[in-house]
């Protein structure tokens, strides 16, 4: 019989997947306006154990009252970077080590599962509206879109987010046993 684990289960189900997470995963988010939209990413960022995080253009601040309504109080375990201008946002990234990645619906972009998001990544996510600005989406080296089947043409940049940094993620993840 099935049964919800308790406390120390869970801890235990979660130190085995964070064994096996290799790499390093950062976020870039540019101009992403909305509070709890902010909030809703650190919260999924600090599940997804995001190394780094950086602010830049127009994105809420982290400690507004949206925010931290949101966020739960996750954004304490993550490295946290504001960085006003967007250019400066990704020479950090670099300067940090990572492969930028945007999330765009966008000519040219590969689907989520194509892209490669293995080793050193940073998504880049945009303004609920607009999306990526155009110089993160001119200097990501990669560009990824999430299909989508149904009549909505796009997602809320914080589910954007959660689907990315799963799919990253989960690419770093070994072969079950048996290859499937």
């Amino acid at each position: 019989m099935t049964t919800n684990l308790r406390s120390t289960d869970l801890k235990r189900l979660h130190r085995t997947w964070r064994r096996q997470a290799p790499g390093r995963v950062g976020l870039l988010l540019d101009s992403v306006a909305t509070p709890f939209n902010v909030g809703s990413i650190l919260r999924t960022a600090a599940a997804m154990r995001v190394d780094d995080v950086w602010l830049c253009g127009q994105t809420a601040d982290p400690s507004s009252g949206g925010t931290q309504k949101t966020a739960l109080g996750s954004d304490r375990f993550l490295a946290l970077h504001r960085v006003e201008e967007p250019a400066d946002a990704m020479a950090a990234v670099r300067t940090a080590g990572y492969r930028l990645v945007g999330i765009e619906l966008a000519t040219d972009a590969l689907p989520l599962h194509e892209a490669d998001l293995t080793g050193q990544v940073c998504l880049a996510l945009g303004h609920e509206d607009r999306g990526l600005s155009a110089v993160v989406l001119a200097g990501a080296e990669q560009v990824a879109f999430i299909p989508q089947l149904g009549r909505i043409g796009s997602l809320n940049v914080a589910v954007a987010a959660s689907i990315a940094l799963y799919e990253a993620r989960r690419q770093g993840w070994p072969e079950p046993i048996g290859g499937g």
